[in-house]
């Protein structure tokens, strides 16, 4: 295994080990993947398992590949032609089908980046779909930077990568129109996992952190859609999807946690916290107790007072001690809904493209940018507290040609950066120069660093 393995903390934490109970989960649900059921349809059945166990190894491989090929990657320093002699897929393939959210949450990118309130169209997804299954993509995951329960062929997106063969079609959602026509729309759809962003154990501290957009965004609705989603899915006498709810730790929620995991632990299959991670909104992570604790460790650390850090679900502090390798640039790629390509899911506004899979973003892009601007600039309903946001910086500029998913993957923008961050430069790459990406961190507990 790497250094860089070695020192890797996932900072995304449950009561439990979240990632094992995934594989057991979707190696027993197996026979109930659509993917799988259509591919016995094609087959005229499946009499001696053996399409079915074909299907649990490569769920398999892909999960536990999600961190093992990176560490190997870099291990045998791969990129360019060996990279692409080991053909490895991409993990994920995110694609955005909406870009659009009905939250204004103070954390978040959209706040600060321009965001187009856009939705992908749907031949450019189904072309998407497609290169994904030619490339043997096992998982996709249909949000970025907006809500996609916002975009009304939603269920039918998913439908069509499931009969495409994918393994695993994730989203994330808010949930704040998670009413019960969608919840069973997305149950019989063939949905594999549905992700919760809920932050806060109470109404005072959710409705703080994540405020409507367009309107009142309340603690009882949203709370009340997750909770019918779990008693819809029992009475629909499904597993799938499996459900996932994550909160993000700061002065407020770290306070909340207990009273969090409370309120989720019998209505959804996973509940996690994860670090704060600065995105522009400069939330509070620590109360000023465990400020100054912090601050009198790096003091006698002799560290810089802005050196990165990180607060666990236990209280424990961490300091980073360096940089290591990504992984996003080995695990997966993420397309916007014009056709744009990003290697990471922190470039919001994708100021570092690595190529284009369509016309749209070469054509027009720019221009749905810059309205988005004017409206900030006008102060229209569902902008006014956008006013310090800004446009995209440009921080790559690959070729202005529409490629495939699998010349892009195996292309020379991504494998420079894949170069970067083997040989420990990745800082030098534009965006992930000041990366707030807590994987990207090697870290050094308080009280155990030297």
């Amino acid at each position: 295994m790497s250094n860089a393995a070695e020192n890797r903390n996932y900072v995304i934490e449950g009561v439990y080990d979240t990632e094992a109970a995934r594989q057991e989960a979707g190696v027993r649900n197996m026979h109930l993947n659509k993917a799988y059921i259509y591919a016995v349809e094609d087959a005229g059945g499946d009499p001696d398992g053996a399409i079915l166990r074909s299907f649990q190894e490569k769920y398999l491989w892909y999960r536990r590949g999600w961190r093992q090929l990176p560490a190997d990657a870099v291990d045998r320093k791969l990129c360019g032609a060996s990279f692409r002699e080991a053909e490895y897929p991409p993990l994920c393939v995110d694609i955005e089908t909406a870009a659009v959210c009905d939250l204004a949450c103070s954390f978040c990118f959209r706040q600060w980046v321009a965001t187009p309130d856009k939705i992908i169209k749907m031949d450019l997804y189904k072309a998407l779909i497609d290169q994904c299954k030619e490339l043997g993509v096992p998982s996709i995951k249909l949000n970025w930077r907006g809500e996609p329960l916002l975009h009304p062929q939603l269920p039918e997106m998913i439908d069509y990568a499931k009969r495409a063969g994918i393994l695993e079609v994730i989203i994330n959602s808010n949930a704040t129109t998670l009413n019960e026509s969608k919840a069973r729309e997305l149950i019989d759809s063939g949905l594999d996992l549905l992700i919760y962003s809920f932050d806060g154990g109470t109404k005072e501290t959710y409705e703080k952190m994540r405020p409507g957009r367009f309107k009142a965004n309340t603690f009882e609705e949203v709370y009340g859609n997750i909770r019918n989603f779990s008693d819809i899915r029992s009475d629909m006498g499904a597993i799938l999807p499996r459900t996932k709810i994550q909160m993000i730790l700061t002065k407020e929620t770290f306070e909340e946690k207990d009273t969090f995991f409370a309120n989720f632990s019998d209505c959804v299959d996973d509940v996690t916290v994860k670090p704060y991670t600065e995105r522009g909104g400069k939330i509070s992570e620590l109360d000023e107790s465990t400020s100054k604790i912090l601050a009198e460790e790096l003091d006698r650390l002799k560290l810089p007072h802005d050196v990165p850090f990180w607060r666990d679900l236990n209280g424990n502090m961490y300091v980073s001690t360096g940089r290591i390798p990504c992984e996003q640039p080995f695990q997966r790629v993420l397309v916007t809904y014009d056709g744009r390509v990003s290697m990471c899911c922190y470039d919001w506004g994708s100021q570092y493209p690595v190529g284009y899979v369509s016309e749209q973003a070469i054509e027009s892009g720019e221009k749905e940018y810059e309205k988005i601007m004017n409206k900030i600039q006008a102060g229209a309903k569902g902008f006014e507290d956008m006013t310090g946001a800004r446009l995209p910086d440009v921080l790559n500029q690959p070729a202005k040609e529409v490629r495939t998913l699998r010349d892009i993957w195996y292309g020379k923008e991504i494998d420079h950066v894949r170069k970067m961050h083997i040989s420990g430069c990745g800082e030098k790459v534009a965006a992930c120069k000041h990366c707030t990406f807590k994987e990207t961190y090697a870290w050094a507990k308080i009280g155990e660093s030297e």
